[in-house]
């Protein structure tokens, strides 16, 4: 039973991930208002969060639910995915910290600006951890029908 709620908080965290930022992409756009510029804030927070749970819940499938940590440990296909994720991560930071930088003029009730080349660089940063997320399934789906797996 603990195995299928882990799964199960596992696959929500995921489904969270990719539909936030998914909000993301629709809510960022130019010209920005201020009750957009605090749902993107808001959102952005939420973002971290699901991340967070998604390492957390993959990390205890592969310590305790999964098919034993050395599986995954020897899996070529179970790196790239996790490095895939790790590069998601890193590629947020962009717009985290741009979302950020927006808190105190939101506070004041200012609409944060956004510049023509930070706003393309952000929504392109966000289509491209949305592509990447896409391909993880794919991966997953490999791995568990043994994919990757050391000899």
């Amino acid at each position: 039973m603990a195995a299928a709620i882990a799964a199960y908080l596992h696959y929500l965290s995921i489904f969270g991930l990719f539909a936030l930022l998914s909000i993301e992409h629709v809510l960022f756009k130019r010209p920005l208002d201020l009750q957009r510029a605090k749902t993107l804030i808001i959102t952005d927070l939420a973002y971290g969060l699901c991340a967070a749970l998604v390492l957390i819940t993959g990390a205890a499938r592969v310590m305790w639910f999964g098919k034993g940590w050395e599986y995954y440990l020897y899996n070529g296909v179970f790196h790239i995915k996790l490095g895939l994720f790790l590069l998601v991560g890193l590629l947020s930071i962009l717009p985290t910290f741009v979302f950020i930088n927006w808190r105190n003029s939101v506070n004041a009730g200012e609409v944060p600006d956004v510049s023509e080349h930070k706003g393309k660089l952000v929504i392109m940063t966000i289509r491209l951890e949305l592509l990447i997320l896409l391909i993880l399934p794919l991966l997953a789906s490999l791995m568990a029908r043994g994919f990757g797996a050391g000899a």
